[in-house]
């Protein structure tokens, strides 16, 4: 029989004894375990000839379990290794490290932007650490990595001089989103930054001649923003030339070099666009309207005798528009399509018009000559379409592209008679493709009759099989068949089939249901959840005894607020900087975020949405939780705080309870650093592996 030396036994009997009565929590039983950690290797068989009474084998059952809990690694203090601090997670074994290893290099590339030359053309993909900027002279040639910086690059867009290789781009410092504004030279490597090195800057835009750059910055201390324009050549030219109440965001200029179409963002179903003048600061409105409309895309012709744009005025999804700026009238390109139109671009030439369409979370071609005629298109899979970009001289359509099987690689189309080009062929670190699983979509059925969509990604392996319920961020993002390498190994490695639902308050469906999970109606999404955890119990091939939930921003809220509801339902559940608690997420969130994030989640400093949201909060219902929870933060997010995490772990182990949390110092809203996503990845597997899979 397996017992202890005795003199072991002996000396450490007055620990054991406190475990005689059965309420003791797995922290305690950790924290008694402390003293026995030098004997762990004191385990063996011994024969024992001695009669037992029950109470020693009481003890000697307790001692063994301490003894297996403190050989274990089983972490209850925080460590730091690196830029990660954790508490709670295991060693992570080599042998699913090595194996998730081919799929955490998986790559993908996208586009960013034509060379002036027309031939050329600058990508973002990763070779290292993060994602930089590449050049690609033609098809499927060489990548020349251009930019090799710690932190990755956002945007990255060619100076419109042809004799000129400059590039715009926009950097932050460890994810904390305070980007600013670079001009990088590709002859001799040179990286000056334009703007002040101060708050927020997105948007950096060129001027038609390529001498002026406009952004936008954040304001400290006030949810107010400017528009910003510099000369090039003489950065400490820069001028606030406009500031606002509110997001206004500067999206093209027009080819006089003085005017500047510009967004003002309310909300995803209300903003505004303007044409600003640069020189007097005056603002003139495009389209005034009585009620809220929600635009997206926005572009000027190149005879600046219109505008382009995006808008839900006309119905439930977002319409192809042209508006002529000498008399306001309107023509409704797309008003035959039931789907948003997700992206468009405009060739230089002013003839033709290229427009993507997401049904359902697929997206679809549209090529038209610029009277609306259509024109032939390429002949492409079911997948996801995105950066749609005419070259200079109009004779070829760039894009990315991506399917739920494949990673995202750059293609283009050409008008002549070479047709579709693939640019690059993105790596699947050795896997075989073949083996990638296509998900499947369907609908169910939710509380109040209506359809919910989803996707589900399914083992080829027999059932019945455990269940990753993975919730999007948004709230009004939506869930769409593209690829993840995550979902894959899930699948494939794991034997877990992976839903993903597009709930109540999810964009692509139409305005109105964008609109369900607003203000007081919150809780009306999490019982999607449970209505889907109904549907799961339905499917003979689905475990519904093994099933957790999975999210991040506010697919994180999702999460710990499907605990707290379904707790005895789920297996457990992993919160990746998710939002404990409305009321202190917007009191601490960025003052250039919080009234964008009232809109949606409601005023906090009103007292009675101020007792809602606290009467919501998972926070405030965390004895609820009582299955294993893992929480993953980045420490400079600046939209979730990290205190959002803190606070709810703090809570969780009040409870008595020990859930994994892991902290990366070097990172935001999410872990965008190669290193530390392997971590997060092969971490949340091993998690799985414990409290999922049989």
């Amino acid at each position: 029989m397996l017992m202890l030396e005795r003199p072991v036994y002996w000396k450490h009997s007055q620990h054991v004894e406190h475990l005689r009565s059965e309420q003791f929590s797995p922290r305690q039983a950790v924290i008694l375990a402390q003293p026995l950690r030098q004997y762990a290797g004191k385990i063996r068989v011994l024969p024992w000839s001695e009669p037992m009474n029950s109470r020693t084998l009481q003890l000697a059952a307790c001692v063994i379990a301490l003894l297996l809990i403190a050989s274990s690694g089983y972490a209850t203090e925080r460590i730091t290794r690196g830029n990660l601090v954790m508490e709670g997670i295991p060693e992570l074994p080599e042998q699913l490290r090595e194996r998730l290893q081919q799929y955490q290099n998986t790559r993908s590339a996208a586009f960013a932007d034509w060379a002036p030359d027309g031939h050329s053309m600058l990508i973002s993909t990763r070779f290292a650490e993060t994602a930089q900027l590449h050049r690609l002279d033609q098809p499927m040639g060489a990548r020349q990595q251009l930019t090799f910086f710690k932190e990755p690059i956002y945007g990255g867009s060619y100076r419109p001089v042809a004799d000129q290789r400059q590039i715009a781009l926009l950097r932050d410092l460890g994810g904390d989103e305070n980007y600013q504004v670079y001009v990088f030279d590709e002859a001799d490597g040179n990286l000056r930054m334009i703007s002040d090195g101060s708050q927020r800057k997105i948007a950096a835009v060129w001027s038609k001649d390529g001498s002026r750059l406009s952004w936008s910055t954040t304001i400290k201390g006030s949810p107010d923003w400017g528009i910003v324009v510099a000369d090039v050549q003489n950065p400490d030219s820069r001028k606030m030339v406009y500031r606002g109440q509110g997001a206004y965001v500067p999206l093209q200029w027009a080819g006089d070099k003085r005017r500047l179409l510009v967004q003002k963002y309310i909300s995803i179903v209300a903003s505004e666009l303007f044409m600003l003048d640069t020189e007097t600061g005056e603002l003139q409105q495009i389209n005034p309207a009585d009620r809220a409309i929600a635009y997206d895309e926005a572009k000027i012709s190149p005879d600046d005798q219109a505008v382009y744009y995006t808008s839900n005025e006309h119905g439930q999804f977002l319409d192809l528009v042209r508006y002529q700026l000498s008399d306001g009238q309107q023509t409704v390109l797309t008003a035959d399509i039931d789907w948003d139109v997700e992206g468009f671009d405009l060739a230089e030439n002013g003839q033709l018009l290229a427009y993507s369409v997401n049904a359902g979370g697929r997206s679809q071609l549209h090529l038209r000559r610029i009277d609306n005629e259509p024109l032939a298109t390429p002949q492409l899979p079911a997948g996801i379409i995105s950066d749609l970009t005419f070259s200079p001289d109009s004779q070829q359509l760039a894009m990315t592209f991506n399917t739920a099987t494949s990673p995202g690689d750059v293609w283009s189309y050409a008008l002549d008679q070479v047709g579709l080009q693939q640019w690059t062929r993105s790596e699947v670190g050795g896997l075989d493709s073949d083996s990638f699983v296509e998900p499947v979509f369907f609908q169910y059925p939710t509380f109040d009759q209506r359809q919910i969509p989803a996707f589900i990604y399914k083992p080829e392996t027999a059932g019945p099989h455990p269940v990753v319920i993975a919730i999007h961020g948004g709230p009004e993002g939506q869930a769409r068949p593209g690829f993840s390498s995550t979902y894959q190994h899930w699948v494939n490695e794991l034997g877990i089939a992976v839903v993903v639902p597009n709930v109540r308050g999810s964009s692509g469906y139409g305005t109105d249901y964008l609109l369900l999970d607003n203000g007081k109606k919150r809780e009306d999404s999490v019982k999607d959840i449970g209505a889907l955890l109904d549907w799961v119990a339905a499917q003979p091939d689905l475990n519904q005894q093994r099933v957790m939930v999975f999210g991040g921003s506010y697919g994180g809220y999702m999460v710990l607020a499907a605990m707290t509801h379904f707790n005895e339902r789920l297996a457990g559940a992993v919160d990746i900087v998710g939002i404990s608690n409305f009321v202190t997420f917007l009191e601490n969130t960025q003052d250039y975020r919080r009234e964008l994030r009232r809109v949606e989640y409601g005023d906090e400093s009103d007292p009675d949405m101020r007792r809602f949201l606290q009467s919501i909060a998972p926070l405030n219902h965390a004895e609820k939780i009582t299955r294993p929870l893992f929480i993953i933060q980045g420490a400079n997010d600046p939209r979730v705080p990290a205190s959002e995490a803190e606070q709810m772990l703090a809570r969780i182990k009040s409870n008595g309870a020990q859930p994994w949390f892991l902290l990366a110092q070097d990172e935001g809203h999410g872990f965008r650093k190669q290193s530390n996503r392997d971590f997060m990845n092969a971490a949340v597997a091993l998690f799985y592996q414990q409290h999922l899979l049989p």
